[in-house]
């Protein structure tokens, strides 16, 4: 007879294949969702694509009652449910889009307990009438999804995150996970503390998306370079571009479009209409670009993101990291591409330097730019360097830029020098300030309007660093920034020593650099393993690729039909399965990872008749 402790614990394995059609749990899910079914509460560190879903929703359908979801994403509750619904789940959610008798049924559905999950956003908690629904049904437990939204000073903070200490303090039986993609060791403090977590246990999954490739190139003309990289590297592929300000992502949707490229816009500048409906068509289409300011993004479940590309510095390592994460989720091969250079430098330490908040808040923000400008200027393995910010070790990947062209260091404190003495006579012989343009048009000894009118061509630094070109000393500049050897102070971006230049002036301090690239780094296919597994993910052999086109078209058919995403029917790396292994029978067809029963029962016959077509 079966022993009742091994049923209950092989349940969350049941549920893993009937409902989701999986056969093992990846990394440390297993371990997570027992501590959370048996009543223990959770900070789970996970990378986007990593499953951190499951880690609440299999609880979700092995205790009793209903999962309460805290996600900040309205416009994206109902695709959310939509793919839990299709997979049998019993889902729903209250939220100010809702008309009162909708709401009025999904809260008699929670009463009754005819659903297993349902998804609030953080500020319904503040309202006594949903604190008081929660009280008269059975909440199997609390799940709080974007966990980082709570860190004030981290990359994504909403203020109504703060209130969700309650939670433990109204309702101490119900366990709580809260879940991130991104946090240091500091922000994991702080989301346990601001959430009344300190006594939780932590899971810290494995930072590393090996499927992702890390490139970060000098900026010269950063949408002809990101044009050309959608087309030789990306054509048709689905991606995202963040630029920093809303008239760039207009410019940059614009200039895409009128280059071939299916492009839209997404920033806060938009009316909520638009913005709901490009993200719609964003999800729901193959092929479509999202140009967009960090505001989109996060809780995005597309999984076919082939690229993501940044036309503008991150202000943080998180923020990077959060943002590139939304590419590949499904395993497959997918590039993280950054555009850096000069004026990225002097526009963050200008705007860190006019932010609101004390000083304290302002070293951080400075703390996190330096550790931005790190990896870009690192001649290591950018993978290395990214695991180590998150306190991770990590060997050279072989597949970020820096591994398959290994970049230059040279000696450049004399360039340092003439740089630094430049900006000193300036400053103490004529009483003046400037960019860095200037500075590098007397090192260059040319004879410019300005430089004339200054008479800076008398400067004894005039003409003294003709030995390299103006984008090298550019590069000379941008460096110099990032090791605190200079600064950029005003409106105007003008340099300034710091207190460490007179280590260099004064010769007491070398200065290694990073040389600039004449050629463009070399594109190669990016490395890809499906999450949580050490197999590579296989080409389609040429008799399997017309198989997973046909595939891919039932499926749009279907989804549209729905008015769903694509991915809600099947993920790319389910279909590529279907393709390669030619199920012949439903028995066959539910053998393949990522088909539950439900899916299965709905789908399948549909499937096969495609194959057979």
């Amino acid at each position: 007879m079966a022993n009742p402790t091994d049923q209950l614990t092989d349940e969350p394995a049941r549920v893993l294949r009937r409902v989701f059609g999986y056969d093992t749990f990846r990394g440390n899910q297993r371990e997570i969702i027992d501590h959370v079914v048996g009543g223990g509460d959770a900070l789970v560190l996970m990378p986007t694509g990593g499953g951190k879903s499951l880690c609440y929703q299999i609880p979700a359908l092995v205790r009793d009652g209903v999962a309460v979801v805290i996600s900040p994403l309205i416009a994206l509750m109902q695709d959310q449910v939509d793919a839990l619904t299709t997979l049998g789940v019993r889902a729903g959610f209250l939220n100010s889009t809702q008309d009162l008798d909708e709401r009025r049924r999904m809260e008699s559905a929670f009463l009754a307990g005819e659903i297993d999950l349902l998804y609030l956003a953080p500020e319904a908690l503040r309202s006594e009438y949903t604190l008081r629904l929660l009280d008269r049904g059975t909440i199997a437990l609390f799940a709080i999804d974007e966990a980082h939204c709570v860190a004030q000073w981290g990359h994504d903070f909403r203020p109504d995150y703060l209130a969700l200490s309650m939670l433990h303090e109204r309702w101490p039986a119900v366990p709580r996970i809260a879940l991130t993609a991104t946090a240091t060791t500091a922000t994991r403090a702080e989301i346990a503390t601001r959430l009344n977590l300190r006594d939780a246990r932590h899971f810290v999954a494995s930072f590393d998306r090996p499927n992702i490739q890390y490139r970060i190139v000098p900026k010269r003309e950063p949408r002809r370079q990101l044009l050309e990289l959608l087309r030789d590297e990306h054509p048709g592929d689905s991606g995202i571009v963040y630029c920093l300000s809303r008239a760039s992502v207009e410019k940059t949707a614009e200039f895409l479009t009128q280059n071939g490229i299916a492009a839209l816009p997404y920033h806060a500048g938009l009316d909520a209409g638009t913005r709901a409906a490009n993200q719609q068509r964003f999800l729901r289409s193959d092929g479509l670009v999202m140009v967009a300011t960090i505001a989109f993004g996060m809780g995005i479940d597309k999984p076919d993101v082939r690229f993501v590309a940044h036309l503008d510095l991150p202000k943080s390592v998180e923020g990077y990291y959060q943002e590139t994460g939304r590419a590949g989720r499904d395993g497959l091969p997918s590039t993280a591409w950054l555009a850096y250079g000069l004026a990225d430098v002097v526009q963050q330490r200008k705007m860190i330097d006019s932010s609101d908040g004390d000083l304290a808040r302002r070293r951080v923000l400075a703390a996190h730019l330096d550790a931005m400008l790190a990896l870009c200027e690192t001649v290591q393995c950018r993978r290395v360097q990214l695991l180590a910010y998150f306190g991770q070790q990590g060997a050279a990947c072989g597949n970020c830029d820096t591994c398959l062209d290994p970049p230059e260091s040279w000696d450049g404190t004399v360039a340092a020098q003439k740089l630094l003495s430049t900006v000193l006579r300036l400053q103490r012989e004529r009483n003046q300030k400037f960019g860095a343009g200037q500075s590098i048009d007397i090192l260059l000894g040319r004879e410019t309007e300005k430089v004339v009118a200054h008479r800076h061509d008398q400067l004894s630094v005039f003409g003294i660093g003709t030995e390299l070109t103006e984008v090298q000393w550019r590069g000379v500049v941008r460096q110099l920034l990032a090791q605190g050897l200079l600064a950029v102070e005003g409106d105007y971006g003008t340099l300034v020593l710091t207190e460490s230049s007179a280590e260099v002036l004064g010769r007491r301090r070398d200065v290694t650099m990073r040389r600039e690239s004449t050629r463009p780094a070399p594109a190669r296919p990016a490395r890809s393993r499906a999450a949580g597994s050490a197999a590579p993910v296989a080409e389609l052999s040429p008799a399997a690729a017309p198989v997973f086109e046909r595939l891919r078209a039932w499926r749009a058919a279907t989804a549209k039909e729905q008015g769903v995403p694509a991915y809600v029917i099947f993920h790319d790396a389910t279909l590529r399965q279907i393709a390669a292994q030619s199920p012949t029978t439903l028995a066959d067809l539910g053998g393949i990872s990522g088909i539950g029963e439900n899916k299965l029962a709905r789908y399948g016959q549909q499937i096969l008749d495609t194959l057979a077509s």
